[in-house]
């Protein structure tokens, strides 16, 4: 195959583009760009890696968090089971 033909085959389509940021768009809690109006992609994907980072960060705070009661003893055995349980799904 041509690598012309190749990125002719390969190519995504501004509607299938369009699609996917909305579909995207549907996972930002309150998302400035839910209005009506058009908003640009990159819009979109600002507040989506902006979401992600927040995310990330709430997860590392609560790793954190329960890295300290782990360490405390203030956690049964029991919890700590259970919190292992839920931690390998």
């Amino acid at each position: 195959m041509s690598n012309n033909r190749r990125e002719i085959v390969s190519r995504i389509t501004e509607d299938e583009i369009n699609d996917l940021l909305l579909k995207l768009q549907q996972f930002l809690p309150d998302s400035t760009s839910r209005c009506t109006k058009r908003v640009s992609a990159s819009k979109i994907l600002k507040e989506t890696n902006n979401y992600l980072k927040k995310l990330h960060k709430e997860v590392d705070d609560l790793s954190e968090r329960l890295s300290q009661l782990l360490a405390s003893g203030t956690i049964t055995n029991i919890d700590e089971d259970a919190i292992r349980t839920l931690l390998n799904q």
